[in-house]
């Protein structure tokens, strides 16, 4: 009902979204390009869709084919007042740099947060002049970074039934932006099969099966090790029943705690009577360090996607080095 009744607002957003694309197609608004490539990964869609596993995982098949990958991103929901772009130290504070952004530097490559990309992108060139091609976060909305490749993640457990852009639904552009990328990546389950609902996409799956104690990344134990009673989960992601599914999947029966997205967490959120084993994801963990407890562990997933994506991607940047 309530979405409803938020539809006419969503026709102003609608006719903002269209004009804005048009201004910077036309040229009337400019995009800036910066002296390396950029590769856009993002969304149409409000939350998660596995757009920072996918980050991490083209830079290091990009790495792995001699390229020296960068990555700029936003750095959303953090806390920092500074408007100059923040290089991302391994052990920086989440609420200043964000806490995807401190994944990605964990993952091993340059990572620069500000909210404008642009202004991101030239510090990441000034201070790491090796790179050679630089991935955007969740930038597919931010046109003034011009982009050699756009690629848009799909989270297929969650395609909407009707296809309304804010307030009165999830999209923050059209469906029939999907179109005009280069790529549609499509996040699908652990062990199921291509989207059918999306011909030309490439299927997506995280992986992950053994866990990492919170606080101290040289303890591990195999999912095995979490079955049984006694043991919570909590997710601050965008889709947090991806989770939740994901270890039942791994033969854990853990009780559900869900958080919004980017939830700050606090010591209170962990204070779980009875609790045997309190499991979380990476994202949810750098966030918990400073008062995890050794119940408190976390499930490493990797994005594993099909390598003609990464063809695709040098393809379209040899594209550029040859005009």
């Amino acid at each position: 009902m309530l979405t409803a009744l938020l539809w006419p607002l969503s026709l102003p957003f609608r006719a903002a979204v269209a004009l804005r694309r048009l201004l910077y197609q036309r040229g009337i608004l400019r995009a800036v390009r910066l002296s390396a490539p950029v590769v856009v990964i993002g969304n149409i869609t409000v939350g998660g869709s596995g757009k920072t596993p996918l980050v991490a995982a083209l830079a290091r098949a990009l790495a792995q084919r001699g390229h020296r990958p960068g990555i700029v991103s936003r750095g959303y929901a953090r806390m920092s007042g500074d408007r100059v772009p923040i290089q991302v130290a391994v052990d920086d504070d989440p609420d200043r740099v964000g806490d995807e952004p401190l994944l990605l530097a964990r993952a091993g490559f340059p990572v620069v947060v500000a909210r404008d990309r642009v202004a991101a992108g030239r510090a990441l060139l000034a201070r790491h002049p090796e790179c050679d091609v630089i991935l955007a976060d969740d930038g597919l909305q931010h046109y003034r970074l011009a982009r050699d490749v756009e690629i848009a993640v799909v989270d297929t457990t969650r395609v909407p039934g009707r296809p309304w852009l804010l307030p009165a639904g999830p999209l923050r552009e059209p469906p029939s932006r999907l179109a005009e990328v280069d790529a549609v990546v499509a996040l699908v389950p652990t062990g199921g099969v291509g989207p059918a609902s999306l011909p030309g996409a490439f299927a997506m799956t995280l992986a992950g099966a053994i866990l990492v104690r919170v606080g101290d990344r040289d303890v591990t134990a195999p999912a095995a090790q979490f079955a049984g009673d006694g043991v919570h989960a909590l997710a601050g992601i965008g889709h947090p029943a991806r989770f939740f599914a994901q270890l039942g999947e791994l033969g854990i029966a853990a009780t559900p705690h869900p958080f919004p997205d980017h939830h700050r967490y606090v010591a209170d959120d962990i204070a779980i009577a009875g609790a045997r084993a309190i499991l979380m994801t990476e994202k949810d963990a750098v966030k918990c360090e400073a008062f995890a407890d050794a119940r408190c562990w976390y499930l490493p997933v990797e994005a594993r996607v099909d390598d003609a994506l990464v063809t695709l991607i040098e393809g379209r940047l040899h594209g550029r080095q040859a005009a």
